[in-house]
């Protein structure tokens, strides 16, 4: 039983100071930059004016509209542009790196 507890003892300090902190120190990132990344969006929408968007969007050919129906732009795009500025927030965290 001691030898044992000798072998253990290790691995449950590694986990408990490395895998655990790390995962919960990860998870808090996470959590704070889905709750700002949101928030920053609602703040900025009123400054980004509509009218030029949707003259450009009038101008797309509906075989182009059928493809963005197909691939469900509508979904991926807002998806795709929150990863990519979660990316370059997580990015300018100095831990990280």
């Amino acid at each position: 039983m001691n030898v044992v507890s000798l072998l253990l003892a290790p691995l449950i300090s590694f986990f408990s100071k490395q895998v655990f902190a790390k995962f919960f120190y990860l998870t808090a990132i996470f959590a704070v930059l889905a709750i700002v990344i949101p928030m920053a969006i609602t703040q900025l929408t009123p400054f980004i004016g509509t009218t030029s968007l949707s003259s450009a969007f009038s101008g797309i050919d509906p075989g182009i509209w059928y493809f963005f129906d197909m691939v469900d732009l509508g979904y991926g795009l807002p998806l795709m542009i929150s990863a990519l500025v979660a990316r370059f927030l997580i990015r300018r965290l100095p831990v990280i790196g």
